[in-house]
């Protein structure tokens, strides 16, 4: 069965940056997206950055510049560098997979980002 992990979220001051990591365990077939998403309380579920298996990336407006996401395919794991952290940013972040014909998403248990002002 497919499974996802997240690791490296913690609390941080603005300015300061942390690196997100995702494990992905178990086959997926076919083309999928690979990135994170991201909650703050009170709000919706929103992309925060994708990968796709070719290359190609998608950013938030608000995170362009400062973060910057990548995957490793041979190690099966996707990534997310955050630097220039704000508070804004404070939310629990979620790895996500997309199979992108077959239609499926796979979740991560999220981790948790705080960043103090």
């Amino acid at each position: 069965q497919v499974q996802l992990v997240e690791s490296g979220g913690g609390l941080v001051q603005a300015g300061g940056s942390l690196r997100l990591s995702c494990k992905v365990s178990g086959s997926i077939f076919g083309a999928n997206t690979m990135g994170w998403y991201r909650q703050a309380p009170g709000k919706e579920r929103e992309l925060v950055a994708t990968v796709t298996g070719g290359g190609y990336t998608n950013y938030a407006d608000s995170v362009k510049g400062r973060f910057t996401v990548s995957r490793d395919n041979a190690k099966n794991t996707v990534n997310l560098q955050m630097n220039s952290l704000r508070a804004e940013d404070t939310a629990v972040y979620y790895c996500n997979v997309r199979q992108i014909f077959i239609g499926n998403n796979y979740w991560g248990q999220g981790t948790q980002v705080t960043v103090s002002s």
